[in-house]
């Protein structure tokens, strides 16, 4: 199978270079200053799982290739459009597109480029990031990439997708609910980013003062009854059961949104939480911590322009 990988970075070139370290036919799409870092230093994985290596394959918009069978999709949603426009030349007939973006509006960006048929659901949990000399290092037990049908059935596309997966050094895991588990993935980076950016701290300090622990139930609440009210088929008890996953993460864990504003980066402002407040205003539902957390990013992208 014939695998583009959209973007190099912290999370397109650790998933990328582990399917290429099992052996599998790895091309990334990327832009000048990176194919010239890749074909200068190669691709360098440093992981608790173990470090890697090798010269990539490389690709830029402009250039000439046969249509690939499979797409992952690993840019940041700023960064959408661009590569929406990029990737038209790529996609043939049977293409998969296999975004991992946070939040979910970037489905419907890409369904109405591509086709319904094309795109199929995924998401993926790992901490990692590019060092200064673009190493990718990665350094947390969790390193997932759950895939699957949006309609949830076993096709004979995602079962070879599954065995070109399977055997990596990373967890890719192919799931029959993985709209579910796109939209509990969004409740969950709503509130972990949100409350974390907005406090500038790592959650351990947030859960520990009652005004953080309420906070982090305000957003949950609030961005859950927002998604249920569009009919996301979040579970039942998921609030719960977040809030209990956020209260036992480490002391010292921080999103990566909160390191994006650490480090004067662009955010996803209008991804994640203007969709959900967009939604809010037309339910006519208050939404109060969210339209907080999205107002401290707004005032952010106005101070780093």
């Amino acid at each position: 199978m014939r695998i583009l990988v959209v973007g190099a970075g912290a999370v397109g070139g650790y998933f990328g270079g582990r399917l290429i370290e099992k052996g599998e036919d790895v091309t990334f799409l990327v832009r000048e200053k990176r194919e010239h870092q890749l074909k200068e230093h190669g691709l360098h994985i440093e992981s608790i799982h173990g470090d890697f290596q090798c010269m990539p394959q490389t690709l830029r918009a402009e250039e000439k290739a046969e249509p690939f069978d499979a797409i992952i999709l690993s840019t940041k949603a700023y960064h959408l459009t661009g590569a929406i426009e990029s990737l038209h030349s790529f996609v043939g007939e049977h293409t998969m597109i296999l975004p991992l973006l946070n939040g979910m509006s970037h489905v419907d960006d890409l369904i109405e480029a591509f086709g319904e048929e094309k795109v199929i659901g995924g998401l993926c949990f790992v901490e990692s990031t590019l060092d200064e000399k673009g190493n990718v290092i990665q350094t947390s037990p969790i390193h997932d990439l759950v895939f699957g049908e949006r309609s949830g059935e076993r096709t004979e596309r995602i079962m070879s997708l599954e065995q070109a997966f399977s055997g990596t050094k990373a967890n890719f895991r192919l799931s029959d609910t993985i709209e579910q588990d796109m939209w509990h993935k969004y409740l969950f980076i709503t509130t972990l980013s949100g409350v974390t950016s907005l406090h500038r701290a790592p959650i351990g300090p947030i859960r520990e003062t009652t005004d953080g622990a309420d906070r982090i139930k305000a957003v949950l609440s609030q961005a859950a009854t927002i998604m249920r009210n569009i009919e996301a088929p979040l579970a039942e008890n998921i609030e719960s059961a977040q809030y209990d996953k956020i209260s036992q993460m480490g002391y010292s864990m921080k999103s990566s949104l909160q390191r994006d504003m650490e480090k004067n980066l662009a955010v996803e402002a209008d991804h994640l939480y203007g969709y959900l407040l967009e939604a809010a205003e037309k339910q006519q539902v208050k939404a109060p911590d969210l339209g907080l957390i999205y107002g401290n990013l707004k005032i952010y992208e106005i101070a780093n322009k």
